[in-house]
């Protein structure tokens, strides 16, 4: 039981952190994001939960779903402070934003077509 348990606290933390992603990039890739990957990961997040509820009681269930959002938004606060101290020129970090959004349009448009 707590093996399930454990999997389903992976699989909200799997989800979430996606669903948290999404919200870095601009509008452009956002869209293709949002399509493909964050839509998914709210259906995954949504079918965790009624895992969650169906095999385990009501309270670990919230607990658990709590924890995860305040673990990915709490790590992703940390990642952002930490990337900004690491470059002081941020002219630097949107060209890196930027082919790092880039790259993920052409694999999901290779992905679709290929």
């Amino acid at each position: 039981m707590i093996i399930k348990y454990f999997g389903f606290l992976f699989t909200l933390l799997w989800s979430y952190s996606f669903i948290r992603t999404q919200s870095l990039f601009k509008k452009g890739s956002g869209i293709l994001i949002t399509l493909f990957v964050s839509n998914i990961s709210w259906l995954t997040f949504i079918a965790a939960c009624f895992y969650g509820f169906k095999n385990f009681e009501f309270y670990n269930v919230l607990i658990g779903i709590g924890f995860i959002i305040a673990l990915v938004h709490l790590s992703f606060s940390r990642m952002s402070l930490f990337i900004n101290s690491k470059f002081q020129n941020k002219q630097n970090l949107i060209r890196i934003k930027t082919v790092i959004e880039y790259f993920i349009i052409i694999a999901i448009v290779y992905y679709i077509f290929a």
